[in-house]
């Protein structure tokens, strides 16, 4: 008996203390805030109808493939990504997924007035213009250059590693998965082509820091120190976490965000179902022990008494 008074006593002061201090501790570790909602209510909503056939010329026009690549429509990229990024700082992106990637307010924002629809307004300003040039179509070019973007992706196939890529893989390296934001490490045979590949990686961070003003972490691990839930808020809304950050808001769907997270747990965390799964027998082992420990102790004390 005084054995279960003993373990009620350590029961309640641990309950006392994860109730009482841990959340605590949480709000000051981790300030509260708004869950993602991928709304973008603060981005002025489309107010036309695009039509896909004219999109493609309104993008040749408004001279969006003299930084871009459509590699499902067969435009190469202008530039490599190490001279890309000494020119913007980062290397643009291929639109081929956009219009499955990202919302079609963010899109249509982000093609009139990046540095507010990435909500880097405190970055970027008269003294700092942001790398892309201002957009000089109409409201009808830049509806039928989203309709043409949407109706493009329809015909490729978003996985969560292109997801990962196209929306992080330019400024975020993946090195448990052979990533980097000059693209793939390829096999490399000889001391020498290690040395450039090392010598472009280098180049290319020492542009991206000169534009955001340091360089983004390796994101291998990043599932397992921040969780899903931090991720899928900070990819919706930087700002709401990280006030003053220069990483932009990326503007993706909650699909295509999840996708992204579900390739970050692929690399970082690929054993989470196998340790899930052995979390269940390992609790069951502890009941079984408890169990038998207990009826070993009444046996061992009956006779001594």
């Amino acid at each position: 008996m005084r054995e279960l008074k003993i373990l009620a006593i350590v029961i309640f002061f641990t309950l006392v203390t994860y109730w009482g201090v841990e959340p605590f501790a949480h709000s000051i570790m981790h300030p509260h805030h708004e869950p993602a909602t991928f709304k973008y209510e603060d981005l002025k909503p489309l107010n036309k109808k695009g039509d896909p056939k004219r999109g493609m010329k309104a993008i040749v026009n408004n001279g969006c493939v003299g930084c871009h690549s459509i590699k499902a429509a067969n435009v190469p990229a202008p530039m490599d990504p190490v001279t890309a990024s000494a020119s913007y700082g980062v290397n643009p992106p291929d639109l081929s997924l956009a219009g499955a990637l990202y919302d079609e307010k963010f899109l249509a924002n982000v093609i009139v007035n990046p540095a507010h629809a990435m909500k880097l307004d405190h970055k970027f300003g008269d003294n700092k213009p942001f790398p892309m040039p201002n957009f000089y179509g109409n409201a009808q070019d830049l509806a039928d250059i989203i309709a043409y973007l949407k109706a493009l992706a329809k015909h490729q196939q978003l996985t969560p590693k292109a997801a990962f890529i196209n929306a992080c893989g330019r400024c975020h390296d993946m090195k448990y998965d052979n990533w980097y934001v000059i693209g793939p490490k390829p096999k490399m045979d000889t001391e020498l082509e290690k040395a450039e590949f090392n010598l472009k990686h280098a180049q290319y961070q020492a542009n991206l820091k000169n534009y955001l003003g340091t360089n983004p972490p390796d994101l291998s691990m990043y599932i397992r120190s921040r969780g899903e839930e931090y991720i899928r808020d900070f990819v919706e809304d930087p700002q709401k976490l990280l006030p003053g950050t220069a990483m932009p808001r990326v503007g993706l769907t909650k699909e295509a965000t999840y996708q992204v997270i579900e390739y970050m747990e692929k690399v970082g965390d690929r054993k989470k179902d196998k340790r899930n799964f052995l979390g269940a027998w390992v609790l069951l082992y502890f009941v079984i022990f408890s169990i038998l420990a207990y009826l070993w102790k009444k046996q061992i004390w009956k006779e001594v008494e």
